[in-house]
């Protein structure tokens, strides 16, 4: 994936020692980014600290040296009742961040989406200091939908973005989406299909909070290929926890070759790296994580994300030929089994699929994102960092040799990886 220009020396002007200003709402698909460029800032000896409104969980004990600083925020309400309330705090928390601004008196604000980011990059840009948004998704967020008339630059995860609108593409620089240290550093575990009497290893995540037709749909779908088949699965399953003892007593009398449900898996990156094929939401941290490792997915988006966001998601890496989006209602026992019996036949389709998927995907977001960082800092035009080239079958004289050599992988990847599935 191609990055920013690299300036990971400490700049040296008069912003080199002053501090550097995330913005984040709570949840970890915000929070997490955030985490990531803190941590590679810290090493390139740059200050940096954590702006979040009083429901934010912030960084743990996992960078305790980062300031954290808690200002009013509020998702819009239902209601009208709703609204003025969200409308009060919002506006408090845009006062409470005036105040901070002029206090920390920062070199730029990073925002990560999340309404709590709001208040924090408006008093930023109001205040005329350089402000970049990350947008994790294929949609822009509505949050960052808010500020990005008046931010500088604007980090993606996906080539193009939807409700981005055309004055603001200009600014885009594509650096990916970080992922956890651990998942990285499975960034080159190679990826075996499987053979035509080995073990077949099944992964089904189904987001934080898991996901109750994951728990309907993968028991009634394998109970109807056949059984030599069955017998070679090793699946491994996140369920909710009412859903647990349901989803148990369905699949033990399949005569699995192996089977592990939890309602939580601590250890993802292992099981991500061991796995033939995934069974997976589209959330932008799920998507990261399988095209980083390069491992192919059956994408089931969440129907009811905002906007729609994981189906856009999906999209992105079925047209690579990363992946195989099934919308939820067509999610059903039979349509999965057909898949699943096509697929798990076909160890070249999948062996296409996690090619691209690997193509497709970065170890190096969080160095790139924190290279854009910088470059605003610099400020070099934004022109600069954005020849990311949407459609890697178009060439694009301003990238480099190496990028048309990931480009032309990547297209070829995604070729094949189709061919294969049809």
């Amino acid at each position: 994936m191609r990055r920013p220009t690299d300036l990971s020396a400490t700049p040296l002007d008069a912003n080199a020692n002053k501090v550097i200003v995330l913005a984040a709402g709570g949840t970890g698909g915000h929070m997490f980014p955030a985490e990531a460029l803190a941590r590679e800032l810290l090493s390139r000896g740059r200050a940096v600290t954590l702006v979040t409104d009083k429901r934010g969980h912030a960084f743990g004990e996992n960078l305790p040296e980062v300031p954290v600083h808690r200002i009013r925020a509020a998702s819009p309400g239902a209601g009208i009742v709703g609204k003025l309330k969200a409308a009060l705090q919002m506006g408090l928390g845009l006062l409470e961040a005036r105040a901070l601004m002029r206090r920390l008196d920062p070199a730029a604000v990073v925002g990560f989406g999340g309404y709590p980011s709001v208040p924090t990059v408006y008093a930023a840009i109001q205040s005329k200091l350089p402000a970049l948004l990350h947008e994790q998704n294929a949609v822009l967020g509505r949050a960052n939908r808010m500020l990005v008339a008046g931010a500088s630059r604007i980090a993606v995860a996906f080539s193009d973005i939807e409700k981005l609108g055309e004055a603001q593409r200009a600014k885009m620089v594509r650096t990916g989406n970080p992922v956890r240290p651990a998942v990285a550093a499975r960034r080159l575990s190679p990826y075996e299909a499987p053979g035509t009497a080995g073990p077949i290893r099944l992964l089904v995540m189904g987001g934080s909070q898991g996901a109750r037709v994951f728990s309907e749909v993968i028991p009634a779908a394998l109970a109807l290929l056949p059984e030599e088949m069955r017998a070679r699965i090793h699946l491994a399953q996140q369920c909710r926890p009412e859903d647990l003892e349901a989803a148990r007593d369905a699949l033990e009398p399949l005569g699995l070759a192996r089977l592990e449900l939890q309602t939580f898996f601590r250890d993802v990156p292992e099981r991500l790296a061991a796995c033939h094929l995934a069974v997976t939401r589209a959330g932008a941290s799920t998507i990261a994580e399988l095209t980083c490792v390069g491992r192919p997915a059956i994408l089931v988006p969440y129907p009811h994300a905002t906007d729609d966001h994981q189906t856009a998601n999906a999209r992105h890496l079925a047209e690579a030929g990363a992946a195989w989006l099934v919308p939820q209602p067509s999610f059903t026992a039979r349509a999965l089994a057909e898949r699943l019996s096509s697929l798990l036949a076909d160890p070249q389709a999948l062996a296409a699929a996690a090619r691209a998927a690997h193509d497709w995907g970065t170890a190096d977001a969080a160095t790139a994102l924190a290279d854009a960082v910088l470059a605003m800092l610099d400020g070099g035009p934004a022109a600069r960092t954005n020849s990311y080239n949407a459609d890697p079958s178009l060439p694009d004289t301003n990238l480099t040799d190496h990028d048309q050599s990931h480009n032309a992988r990547r297209s070829a990847a995604g070729a094949s990886a189709k061919g294969a599935a049809e």
